[in-house]
């Protein structure tokens, strides 16, 4: 759910719809820091994945496909169960099945409604699939106050985030980093979260702290990218966006964003292209899916 998202940055897409999903991104921010940002940003957010982002990254959509046969047949035997349903709708956000993953893990907490690994999958899958009023309140019951969770709160400044609340957001994820310092993660969804509230110096500092951990990832160094295009930093960002994308998609790249900033009346066309609609809290499958199921994603 964010900002250039794992999906999308490490590998899953053909590079023509990476570009698309990083312009549109790039646009909202731009739009942001112009003062003409837009209702819809759930392509701005940061990550709302777990931990493990990138090793998931590195599988492929066949590996991704056969996980999701396996847990999914397991599932018909035990619709609900805590452990299966959290490994099939792993698979099933993988596969960008993300409605059917909502399904999955919604019949998961009605059986197990105070169980906070189930809620915190639950609430990151609703917030993936844009039911973001809904992944507020579920996110809010994944853990407390006394023992909060490092992955849950940054999970939940991604809501807060696409919401529009940045200070709230901004919040979220200091506390998650007094907890888990340095995380490349949070730090890259706070870099765009202030990016978002218009601190782009502040930006380009923290994204620049997150590239430089152990684990950073490619959403992080694209994020820092975008960043320092929009500041007319163009060269440096053209360098840092070779270091995941061909020479030629980096270029091309950091010229659209450059004509973006040149041409505001052309950024919402623009956006267009990649901006999916937040639903409503109420767009919550209510059925139980069938393995195998094809779902919009």
């Amino acid at each position: 759910m964010g900002g250039v998202t794992g999906a999308d940055m490490m590998g899953a897409r053909s590079g023509k719809v990476r570009r698309v999903s990083w312009l549109g991104a790039a646009l909202a921010l731009a739009l942001a820091t112009s003062g003409c940002m837009t209702k819809d940003k759930s392509e701005v957010t940061g990550s709302i994945v777990g931990s493990n982002a990138a090793a998931n990254a590195s599988r492929s959509p066949e590996a991704w496909r056969a996980q999701a046969d396996e847990w999914g047949s397991k599932y018909d035997q035990k619709p609900g169960d805590k452990q299966v349903s959290l490994n099939y709708a792993r698979a099933l956000r993988a596969l960008d099945q993300r409605q059917q993953a909502v399904a999955v893990l919604q019949n998961a907490a009605l059986k197990s409604p105070r169980d906070t690994e189930v809620l915190a999958a639950y609430g990151k899958a609703l917030a993936e699939n844009g039911d973001l009023q809904q992944a507020q309140e579920v996110l809010a019951r994944a853990h407390s106050p006394e023992r909060p969770d490092w992955r849950v709160l940054s999970a939940q400044g991604a809501v807060a985030d696409q919401l529009g609340d940045h200070a709230a957001a901004q919040n979220l994820y200091t506390t998650a980093l007094k907890i888990r310092p340095d995380d490349p993660g949070v730090l890259s969804n706070l870099g765009l979260s202030l990016a978002l509230s218009k601190q782009l110096p502040q930006a380009e500092e923290t994204l620049q702290r997150a590239v430089q951990q152990p684990g950073a990832d490619a959403r992080a160094r694209q994020n820092l990218a975008l960043v320092l295009a929009l500041q007319g930093k163009f060269a440096a960002a053209e360098d840092m966006a070779r270091r995941d994308l061909p020479p030629k998609d980096a270029a091309q790249s950091i010229a659209s964003i450059k004509q973006m900033i040149s041409q505001p009346n052309n950024w919402k066309k623009l956006q267009a292209l990649d901006a999916p609609r937040a639903k409503p809290a109420s767009a919550a499958l209510q059925s139980e899916p069938r393995a195998g199921a094809d779902s919009p994603g």
